[in-house]
């Protein structure tokens, strides 16, 4: 590899990464992007390819451990909003691994730099330190930075699909299927917004507007979900569904 990367680079991820690595050379070659290499084999593109499989690995371990309570399809959604590559990109940048990249003249502004090339340095140096460290010491590095925004994903609410855990909810505890209600609905027909509320036997919940009835229906689903008090509201808009009724064991109000 005629490509160097100097001891204070490498000495500066090591401090990033909180691991001082036995084989420098793995370290080397994952913040070695193809536009400086002599040969892509020389890059850190097969390091990427191995540290993105190990990042998503980690990832759906913490979450089927953590939320016991949530079915494939919304660990699905919490995964897909924390490992993308925009969130790479914005860990990589954080923690200054962007700056650390060694790039061909083609990419030498670092005020220019891609997502996908500070994504790249982080999945690449993930999968060095897999090779050099072994499993656990990858785990801690990566839910370092992961494990927050996995709990806000997971706070936030937009892994639930409101419709379908109120029809839960209300089949479980009341022997009920809600109904939805459209209340009004106003503007051109290429632009319209709907206001829906749900009905739940005798019962009449809050409505919500929407710019199409599905939306406005999951947002009057979340609006029952509150007043039964199956979910709850934080200071900053996230919403948090009660953990027990997932499982069916919250006492019908």
């Amino acid at each position: 590899m005629t490509a160097v990367v100097e001891d204070q680079v490498l000495e500066k991820a090591e401090q990033i990464l909180e691991y001082e690595f036995k084989d420098r050379e793995l370290l080397k070659r994952a913040l070695i992007h193809a536009s400086l290499a002599d040969a892509r084999l020389d890059s850190n593109e097969r390091l990427e390819f191995l540290g993105d499989a190990i990042l998503g690995m980690i990832v759906c371990e913490n979450l089927f451990s953590r939320f016991e309570e949530l079915l494939e399809g919304e660990l699905t959604k919490i995964k897909s909003s924390v490992v993308s590559r925009n969130v790479c990109a914005k860990i990589a940048r954080q923690i200054g691994l962007d700056e650390l990249m060694q790039l061909g003249k083609g990419l030498s502004s670092r005020d220019s730099l891609p997502s996908s090339v500070a994504a790249a340095v982080y999945e690449s140096v993930i999968g060095a330190l897999f090779l050099d460290a072994g499993l656990e010491r990858t785990r801690e590095f990566i839910l370092r930075d992961m494990e927050p925004r996995i709990t806000h994903a997971a706070r936030s609410g937009h892994q639930y699909n409101f419709k379908s855990v109120l029809q839960q909810s209300a089949q479980q505890q009341f022997n009920s299927t809600p109904q939805y209600l459209v209340l009004d609905e106003q503007g051109p027909d290429h632009a319209k917004c709907f206001e829906v509320a749900v009905a739940l036997g005798e019962r009449r919940f809050p409505s919500s507007w929407g710019p199409s009835k599905k939306n406005a229906e999951q947002a009057a689903a979340l609006e029952a979900l509150v007043e039964l008090g199956y979910a709850e509201r934080g200071e900053n808009g996230n919403v948090h569904i009660i953990p027990e009724v997932m499982n069916g064991t919250v006492d019908g109000k």
